[in-house]
């Protein structure tokens, strides 16, 4: 294996390879998870999206399917964040990292560190990625604005070289990657690692029903999975569907009865109380958040589930980030990681060669076919 493969990521989290598969809601489960580190990557179970009972029984699943160890993602406005955060705790002999947007405060983060629990925060901006550090975060992963679901509106490209500037810990680079030659690039960046959505939700081992995988495969324009203020207020990259349209043209009280249909099926599906919902409410608000922002906070999941769980691609969205318009198969994971790592290892043995190697190489590529005519165009 190539040396630069091996980096601060890899040794933190005990993965071979620098790949890590993110906490996609109803779709990271334990079969996904394990395949992705058992295949030599880092996976997180979405927790986030899971009653306690739920998380309990993946857990116990990841316990069957692998010997390595695998994070846990979770927000602290659900309604279960604290069993959770004990849950974790209670398994940190195989539980290495937990990930988290709007996470918990600095006592508890060093409750976890305490535990030998990494946090590992996943953010879109500068001032985030600073803000988490200082609260105690031991690897910070940055998402471009490329990235599905909640993005910022910074590209990859721009953001990771601000962020690995302003930080001393490790940055893992998220948004718009898909294989070997952008592990390679973010590698080069200085990154630690990628991280990796859209990708694995596209492989043989995810759950979503095929009837929805088809729908991420039929997109092949970039410009149609984009970023939509219309399901909860704040940004969100999806693949454009009747679902979207409709919800965008509808107006905002149109809006508003999806959310409080969406607030109450939540509610149902976690066992959250009124009581709750009105504290998580005000607590929203407390940060910032408007209150039609914070009314529709319940539309994400359960429009989601309906298509990544129920199948029903047309009723629900499809997060997506841009790189499903340039992915075309469904491997298993294990594929798609080797896939990943040998073509990262020919682009790196690549920036490596020596004068002598490179006046070799030149000639050999100036009479191929594709450069011959190149040079006739030009």
């Amino acid at each position: 294996m190539n040396p630069a493969l091996d980096t601060p990521l890899t040794r933190l989290l005990g993965c071979r390879y620098p790949v890590v598969q993110t906490a996609m809601g109803w779709i990271a489960d334990a079969r996904l998870t394990a395949a992705t580190s058992n295949a030599g990557g880092f996976g997180f179970l979405a927790a986030a999206t899971m009653s306690t009972a739920e998380l309990d029984t993946a857990i116990a699943k990841m316990r069957e399917l692998t010997p390595q160890r695998f994070g846990v993602n979770f927000h602290m406005f659900q309604a279960n964040a604290v069993e959770v955060i004990e849950r974790v705790i209670a398994n940190a002999d195989r539980v290495r990292a937990v990930s988290y947007g709007r996470g918990p405060d600095a006592k508890t983060i060093k409750r976890l560190k305490d535990a030998g629990v990494l946090c590992m925060p996943t953010v879109g901006a500068l001032k985030h990625a600073q803000k988490a550090v200082e609260m105690g975060a031991d690897v910070i992963t940055i998402q471009g604005q490329e990235g599905g679901g909640h993005t910022g509106s910074v590209p990859t490209t721009l953001l990771l070289p601000q962020v690995l500037d302003a930080v001393k810990v490790p940055v893992v680079a998220a948004g718009g990657f898909h294989s070997g030659r952008g592990l390679a690039g973010a590698l080069a960046f200085g990154a630690a690692g990628i991280a990796m959505g859209t990708r694995f939700l596209m492989t043989a081992e995810s759950p979503v029903p095929r009837e929805t995988l088809a729908k991420y495969l039929a997109v092949k324009d970039p410009a149609a999975i984009r970023a939509s203020t219309a399901m909860d207020g704040l940004p969100q990259r999806m693949i454009d569907n009747p679902f979207l349209l409709k919800l965008e043209s509808g107006g905002l009280l149109n809006r508003l009865i999806v959310a409080l249909g969406s607030a109450w099926a939540w509610r149902a599906h976690t066992g959250m109380t009124v009581g709750h919902m009105m504290k998580t409410f005000f607590a929203a608000l407390r940060e910032g958040d408007s209150a039609i922002q914070t009314m529709m906070a319940a539309n994400a999941p359960v429009l989601i589930q309906r298509a990544m769980v129920q199948g029903r691609p047309d009723e629900g969205v499809l997060p997506s980030g841009q790189v499903a318009a340039v992915i075309d198969s469904l491997p298993a994971v294990e594929a798609l990681i080797a896939q990943i790592v040998a073509e990262a290892e020919r682009c790196l043995a690549a920036l490596t060669r020596s004068p002598d190697e490179v006046r070799d190489f030149a000639p050999r590529i100036a009479t191929t076919p594709d450069f011959v005519r190149a040079t006739e165009v030009l």
